[in-house]
């Protein structure tokens, strides 16, 4: 055992229904994955490569609790299906995708909207508009031995009761299989590795004290009040 010369960061862990935890080890997240949200931030829905982005392991955050970040007047709610990996590999094929999967949740990409839209216009990385402190509200994992594996169904999120996003998961233009597939290509994907596959159209910025009320349909539900 390496001889560390600072104490040893804790693994970041999602807790899974029924008990135990899911250690992450990497958060991809891929960009416009359903056609109607891409729309609204104007761009062509036609199926297009995809793209992904990341969040940091230690971004995703099981309290309940988001606290409203510094430097932005504008954080949206992103409602997301997250996908919890058990193994991984390269150049992985689409038939053999569903097997490297240890189970599903609900989670949020919260977005400083306002600083990403800057770092869009200057051609920089996102990461300071989507990868800040406790950026990604997560429920628990659900595994696949119990949910199998969802390809359709309601996800939407609704703020302090009004209906805000709504879609159903087989609106997705890069399904679960294609996502883990092509990622392969570009990463060795490994175990507790989280891919979150994207966000239906209505998102929109939300205020201290509102509550988050996500569901996704044979998954689970998700709270999550901004403080």
């Amino acid at each position: 055992m390496a001889d560390f010369v600072i104490p040893a960061p804790a693994v970041p862990t999602i807790p899974v229904e029924g008990g135990g935890a899911f250690p992450v080890r990497r958060v991809y997240c891929i960009g416009r994955n359903y056609a109607a949200h891409a729309v609204e931030m104007g761009h062509d829905p036609d199926r297009e490569p995809p793209f992904f982005f990341q969040k940091n392991p230690n971004n995703l955050d099981a309290s309940g609790r988001f606290p409203y970040p510094p430097h932005t007047k504008d954080v949206h709610h992103e409602v997301e299906l997250l996908v919890a990996l058990k193994s991984g590999g390269t150049n992985i094929k689409l038939e053999d995708a569903l097997s490297h999967v240890y189970g599903y949740g609900v989670c949020l990409d919260m977005t400083r909207r306002d600083l990403q839209g800057e770092a869009k216009k200057m051609g920089r990385p996102w990461e300071i508009g989507k990868a800040f402190e406790l950026s990604g509200p997560v429920g628990p994992v659900q595994p696949v031995a119990k949910v199998g594996h969802p390809d359709k169904g309601r996800i939407a999120v609704t703020v302090n009761g009004q209906p805000r996003q709504e879609g159903d998961l087989n609106q997705m233009i890069w399904k679960v299989p294609e996502m883990i597939s092509y990622l392969s290509e570009y990463f060795e994907l490994q175990a507790g590795d989280v891919i979150m596959a994207g966000t239906p159209s209505g998102v929109g910025a939300v205020e201290r004290g509102d509550v988050m009320d996500c569901v996704i349909d044979g998954v689970g539900t998700l709270r999550v009040t901004v403080v």
